[in-house]
């Protein structure tokens, strides 16, 4: 990669909550649909979703959606009362997948990514004062940007690192998308919301020592796209839409030649780390890229065992990729927009 500063990933750590919520929600919108032939439907592409544990910082009792007393049982739960959870249960997840990095010192600076809640004082000073940072360490807080702020998230620090040699960049996302659940009877909605889970994971980028090199910035987005991916704040929480045009305009905009020459150049990289957000958007990138059956493994199992959390999607796959120590990679997320982001990386010893 370039001769100048470099930033390399040193190391990720990821966390999920206790309550696995995916049976009760397959349940549920069954329910929803009962006696329509769209429940068939439904539970043939629940079955082929690729999905089969999704995980709540709900307990098992209030992930129930409507049985017993359960946060979800009644009236819809007010935006506070999400908020309410999420400014307790958010940073205790982010400090759970920071735990797992082991030490933390000499953090000079802290970028978090967070779109799924909204607290002041920010999530990045909460975290900051719960790690005994020391007041001077630079936060930044990227919020509302959706699957792809993990790649935000990570592009900052690699800017931060180049410009300060010494710099040491603790990069965090938690996501607690289970908040934000929404009960509908239409399956278009209803297959969106099978596909969100929560999840925090954390990365430290520095210069200095062995990890996963950052490279150069990919971004791209799609015309006429921008009412595919939309995510608007209710009285109810925070409404999503996900159309699902989705995996075929990506699958187009990937046969393009100038995105495909954009993304991998005279030839494909040794590695892919794609944004898990869903089993038909990761064929797109497949089948759109040309690429082999296996390359998208940890993504495929990062959604088998998660399913997507948002922005801290990528860094569950980021995380099993980093242990592969690969040549050259790339790595891409969807979002809002619609639009991809990316990076070049590559295995620095």
């Amino acid at each position: 990669m370039s001769s100048q500063m470099t930033a390399r990933i040193n190391a990720i750590a990821t966390a999920v909550p206790d309550c696995d919520f995916e049976q009760d929600y397959r349940h549920w919108a069954m329910r929803r649909l009962e006696g329509r032939r769209e429940a068939k439907l439904y539970a043939r592409m629940a079955e082929r979703s690729g999905i089969e544990h999704r995980w709540s910082v709900l307990d098992e009792e209030d992930a129930k959606l409507d049985e017993g007393e359960g946060f979800y049982a009644a009236e819809p739960p007010s935006t506070a009362e999400r908020m309410a959870i999420y400014a307790r249960e958010a940073p205790e997840l982010a400090l759970a997948a920071i735990a797992k990095l082991g030490k933390v010192d000499k953090i000079t600076h802290i970028v978090v990514a967070s779109c799924t809640g909204f607290v002041a004082p920010g999530i990045d000073q909460i975290i900051a004062r719960r790690l005994g940072l020391a007041g001077s360490v630079e936060r930044v807080l990227v919020g509302f940007m959706g699957c792809y702020a993990a790649v935000t998230a990570l592009r900052t620090a690699r800017h931060i690192v180049r410009s300060e040699a010494d710099a040491r960049v603790l990069v965090v996302t938690v996501e607690l998308s289970s908040l934000h659940h929404q009960d509908h009877d239409e399956i278009e909605p209803l297959l969106a919301g099978a596909q969100f889970g929560d999840g925090a994971a954390a990365a430290i980028v520095s210069g200095e020592g062995p990890g996963l090199e950052l490279g150069e910035g990919l971004s791209a987005t799609l015309e006429d796209s921008d009412g595919l991916i939309t995510w608007h704040i209710g009285d109810t929480g925070f409404h999503m839409h996900l159309s699902g045009e989705v995996p075929g305009r990506i699958r187009d905009a990937l046969l393009t030649p100038e995105v495909r020459a954009r993304i991998a150049g005279d030839a494909l990289p040794e590695a892919f780390a794609v944004h898990a957000g869903g089993r038909s958007i990761l064929d797109a990138v497949e089948s759109g890229l040309g690429l082999a059956p296996d390359a998208l493994d940890h993504s495929r199992a990062v959604l088998r065992d998660f399913g997507n959390m948002s922005s801290s999607t990528l860094m569950f796959v980021l995380e099993r990729t980093l242990r592969d120590q690969p040549r050259d990679g790339v790595a891409l997320a969807f979002g809002p927009g619609l639009a991809m982001e990316g990076f070049r990386f590559g295995w620095s010893g």
